[in-house]
């Protein structure tokens, strides 16, 4: 089996309250949809990550805590709490993770939503959908759909927050792009993105030739971050008051944290 750095992030998550058809619920606090959908599995994801994801013996081989905090060089959990920081203790209203994740970040997330809060996760695969249902507790404040993260569905300005952890690297150019146009476009005024992912690391740093040889093989998509800041991918329209980078581990993972005008 393959193993290299694209499992800390999933496609899908989880809800306690996952119905068998159709594979999306929405609780009484999810924001207005256009309508419901049911989204196809992309192409690119079928034959790049098939092996991290789409198959159902990946599950089982990267949902253990160790492994993935072995792909990330011991950061696992330094990352989720640099993302989980800027979300804050208690929040309120409606939080967003687009795409899920291996490992603990999301019920750590759900501990940290306000008890009138929402948090709601996207994702486009049912396998992984199932999967991180198993590691949540029944609890009204979440809510799963199946979407494709390029057209969420959902009304404008409907979040105060927006989550993607590990997902970008994992994108062709045009699917990247159009992520992120959905993700500012269902924020709210004067809310935020966090976005945690590769970076190109700094000259000095040891991995830096071995993880841009391991990435060309099993990440075809990644280097674009090595090449391009993150907020070159946002639509031309999308104004942020502020923005603020991070880099970890010798240059090699990025914190981005933008918030939108209110």
């Amino acid at each position: 089996m393959p193993a290299g750095p694209a499992a800390p992030r999933v496609a899908s998550c989880v809800t306690t309250h996952l119905p068998a058809h159709p594979p999306e619920y929405a609780s009484a606090r999810a924001p207005a949809a256009a309508a419901p959908l049911q989204a196809a599995v992309p192409a690119y994801l079928e034959q790049v990550y098939w092996w991290a994801y789409v198959h159902p013996n990946a599950v089982r081989v990267f949902e253990r805590p160790w492994l993935v905090n072995l792909i990330l060089f011991g950061n696992y959990t330094r990352l989720c709490d640099a993302a989980l920081g800027e979300i804050g203790a208690d929040a309120a209203g409606a939080t967003l993770q687009i795409a899920c994740v291996y490992g603990e970040l999301t019920p750590r997330l759900l501990r940290q939503i306000a008890s009138d809060g929402a948090l709601h996760v996207v994702d486009v695969l049912p396998v992984q959908l199932e999967n991180l249902r198993a590691k949540l507790p029944p609890d009204e404040r979440v809510a799963l759909f199946q979407r494709d993260s390029s057209a969420l569905g959902f009304a404008d300005a409907s979040y105060e927050r927006v989550l993607l952890f590990f997902l970008l690297h994992e994108m062709p150019d045009d699917v990247r792009r159009a992520t992120l146009a959905e993700a500012y476009r269902v924020l709210k005024p004067g809310g935020k993105i966090v976005l945690v992912d590769y970076h190109r690391p700094n000259r000095s740093n040891p991995l830096r030739r071995p993880m841009q040889a391991l990435l060309r093989r099993l990440e075809p998509f990644a280097e674009d971050l090595w090449q391009h800041e993150l907020t070159d991918f946002f639509p031309a329209e999308a104004k942020f008051a502020s923005v603020r980078k991070e880099l970890y581990f010798g240059g090699l993972y990025q914190k981005v944290v933008m918030e939108r005008p209110a």
